[in-house]
């Protein structure tokens, strides 16, 4: 079931509609034939999505929300991981009657683009990705290391928990642990979503590209540290009606940096036919 939950003026309509038991905040704006889905990245929300939908809302019908568990979206029932998200995007866009559409997708809303596209040819027209996450990198010795003692100092923690006789002890013990070998994503979360954030990242996408048939742009910040530029080259290589342009001082969120010259490139890839 979906509702309106008010018109704005110039055209916005700003949506809570219900899917896959989560209430989803939810703008549409602009008109066409033309449709076009916007997917922002991990603990993030569509508001960083705005500047492109302003920029694209003059020739096509933008779709931007909030995934489950960021911005005004409720959370997930119970923990998701890629294939749950994937399969609530799915379910919204039929909802919206926005099938087929274009994607343009950042980071961890990348992860779900790939997802759907590999198992649906028929969703997506073009796709943008950019600082596209879902290549799981290589382990070093360090990490490899790290994540031993944390799983052993870990159940250390869950030992004494059962022992229901150390108070809040385990508690604490286990903050200090994650607080020490956790990633700054980890920490920022609540026990449940740590618990959807651990599905996500250990689900690897590699296998997935080669089953990408859409025109694919990769957009990529060389500087780029979270999702460093080989993924981006790895993805080109292996998703057969790809290309990747390189942004040249750029971050994980060159597209929010080099603005003008996202707008443009994407603009232009979309509408070009």
């Amino acid at each position: 079931m979906s509702g309106f939950r008010k018109t704005a003026d110039r055209g916005v309509k700003y949506m809570e509609l219900s899917v896959c038991g989560c209430r989803i905040h939810a703008t549409l704006q602009g008109s066409g034939p033309q449709r076009v889905v916007l997917l922002h990245g991990w603990g993030c929300s569509s508001e960083l999505m705005q500047p492109l939908s302003n920029a694209l809302k003059t020739s096509m019908q933008v779709l931007s929300f909030d995934f489950p568990g960021f911005g005004q979206s409720s959370r997930p029932p119970e923990p998701w991981g890629v294939p749950e998200y994937a399969r609530m995007l799915e379910q919204l866009l039929r909802q919206l009657d926005l099938i087929p559409c274009d994607v343009i997708a950042h980071s961890f809303g990348a992860r779900i683009a790939i997802f759907l596209a590999s198992s649906n040819h028929s969703l997506f027209r073009r796709m943008v990705l950019t600082g596209a996450a879902g290549i799981r990198p290589p382990q070093s010795e360090e990490a490899r290391k790290r994540s031993e003692q944390f799983k052993k100092l870990k159940k250390i923690a869950e030992t004494l928990r059962s022992a229901k006789v150390f108070g809040s002890l385990p508690d604490r013990l286990e903050d200090k642990i994650r607080q020490k070998y956790g990633s700054r994503d980890y920490n920022a979360l609540d026990a449940e979503m740590r618990k959807t954030f651990v599905r996500v990242i250990g689900l690897d996408l590699s296998e997935r590209l080669p089953e990408i048939h859409v025109p694919t742009l990769l957009i990529w910040g060389d500087q780029d540290t979270e999702t460093p530029l080989w993924m981006g080259q790895q993805m080109e290589h292996a998703i057969a009606d790809s290309g990747l342009v390189v942004f040249e001082g750029g971050t994980h969120f060159a597209y929010l940096e080099q603005q003008d010259r996202f707008h443009a490139i994407v603009r232009h890839f979309l509408l070009e036919d």
